[in-house]
């Protein structure tokens, strides 16, 4: 059984149908070509620099090798640009500048100094350069508590 003469014609018309809606989208198909290859282009020059950041980060830490600006100074600016900190500010006797080298110790979020031992706290002081017992004589980690749970106006109205 064979396609009669009609049956052939439609499917020419289709054919040519088809090829016209071809032709006429590759204007379209050009300009979502266009918008990719300029979102690939950014994505590239964003990667390119990250691991400029990256690499200049490197070279400032081998340069402060035995300064005050210490080895975790990449960590701590990386996890602030990424929203993985805590303000531990907000705790009373550690300010910006001790916030800064908390930071630098490795300490970003108040959950990290709520669970804070006794050993860590004596050797974080040393590195700070803080009296024996501060973090226990400020409460620094009941402070920690209670900022990680919410309770901000509650802290403030005990430590403030």
């Amino acid at each position: 059984m064979g396609f009669t003469a009609n049956q052939w014609a439609i499917v020419a018309l289709v054919l040519v149908l088809g090829w016209l809606l071809g032709l006429m989208s590759r204007s379209g198909g050009a300009k979502w070509r266009r918008a990719y290859e300029e979102e690939q282009a950014a994505r590239i020059t964003a990667e390119k620099r990250e691991q400029a950041a990256r690499e200049r980060i490197g070279e400032l830490e081998r340069q402060l090798a035995g300064h005050p600006v210490g080895p975790g100074t990449a960590a701590a600016v990386g996890a602030a640009a990424f929203g993985r900190r805590d303000d531990l500010s907000l705790i009373r006797g550690v300010g910006r500048s001790r916030e800064t080298g908390l930071n630098e110790a490795g300490f970003h979020t108040y959950r990290q100094l709520e669970n804070l031992s006794a050993i860590e706290a004596d050797t974080l002081e040393a590195r700070l350069g803080l009296p024996a017992g501060t973090v226990a004589r400020d409460q620094w980690r009941e402070q920690a508590a209670m900022l990680r749970s919410g309770e901000i106006e509650g802290h403030r109205e005990i430590y403030s």
